[in-house]
């Protein structure tokens, strides 16, 4: 434990410890994957060699965090003054956790929290494939805004997939915000600019729109984003303040390539990272970050409302890492 003491003397308040807590348990799949292999490279060899060095290849890769990003991330190891000097492998481990550091955040500041307006509306563009847990997600971000003090409109803008307005509905109903919403089949852009019509007639803080998620048409479902685009900077400022994509984390490669996609079709602004605490690949955090120079603004770490957290750095590599006395 005495490699994670920095992160413990940061953890201070009660809701810090809890949600370092929340990210210990939810990648508990992940950890017992990533570290069992990682301690099992670095206790089977008695030196540091080029072989020890496959076989970290390897272990990551099998985590997702992909092969480009590992293939760099291993050749920076190398490269690094301090693994020269090392004798035992097992000291290693440090730096790793320190090169993950780096690979993250890139000599940047970066920025988790949502980019929302002191003054006036702010919108909230969610994109992602049907399946991924997007309309969840953004009943999620609803209630947490909502519990932050903020005044919440939904808008249904996913007008094609079966039952997606009505699911958005009954999510609105739950959390007790106002939704905006036409038949199926409507023009989505309608949808989008009725609910600023009404955000701003009615004094809310943030509109969240739900969009179509028909990457297999990706002509037309880029032709939709520019409209709505259009439609969202004509009549907010500085609109729409985040264009959110939701990815399954279990989903891992593919949630790449979905990334990737949806990158071409519109400028992506943070991730919305589902089902973190389902899948022992969680290293797609990095991948993600690495490959499209995207932020994680959301992780999910269970099934609660409350379960989506805003993504945090040190709490996400603790939770790789912390080893429990009952793993």
């Amino acid at each position: 434990m005495g490699l994670f003491s920095i992160f413990k003397k940061k953890k201070q308040t009660s809701e810090a410890l809890q949600k370092a807590n929340k990210y210990q348990l939810g990648m508990k799949k992940t950890r017992s994957g990533l570290l069992s292999k990682l301690k099992n490279v670095l206790s089977g060899y008695d030196q540091v060699t080029e072989d020890l060095f496959d076989d970290l290849t390897d272990a990551f890769i099998m985590a997702d965090i992909g092969v480009s990003t590992t293939l760099d991330f291993i050749e920076e190891l190398k490269e690094d003054e301090r693994v020269e000097g090392i004798h035992d492998p097992k000291e290693l481990q440090p730096i790793i956790v320190d090169k993950m550091f780096e690979l993250y955040l890139k000599n940047e500041i970066v920025d988790a929290n949502l980019n929302l307006e002191k003054d006036g509306l702010s919108v909230l563009l969610f994109v992602g494939v049907n399946g991924v847990g997007k309309t969840t997600s953004i009943a999620k971000i609803a209630y947490r805004l909502k519990n932050e003090g903020k005044k919440i409109l939904l808008a249904a803008g996913d007008t094609f997939r079966a039952g997606a307005i009505e699911q958005l509905e009954e999510w609105a109903r739950r959390i007790g915000v106002d939704i905006v919403s036409k038949t199926s089949g409507s023009d989505p852009t309608s949808v989008i600019f009725d609910a600023i019509q009404k955000a701003k007639a009615g004094g809310y803080d943030c509109l969240l729109c739900d969009t179509a998620g028909r990457l297999q048409n990706k002509v037309n479902l880029m032709k939709e984003l520019e409209k709505m685009h259009r439609v969202i900077e004509k009549e907010v400022p500085n609109g729409p303040q985040e264009v959110l994509l939701v990815i399954d984390a279990t989903t891992g490669q593919n949630g790449l390539s979905q990334a990737e996609a949806f990158s071409e079709i519109t400028n992506i602004s943070g991730v919305v990272l589902t089902k973190l605490d389902g899948t022992s690949k969680g290293g797609i955090v990095l991948a993600i970050r690495d490959k499209f120079n995207i932020p994680i603004k959301f992780v999910g770490l269970g099934e609660g409302m409350e379960d989506l957290e805003y993504f945090d750095l040190e709490d996400y590599i603790y939770g790789l890492f912390v080893e429990n006395d009952d793993e």
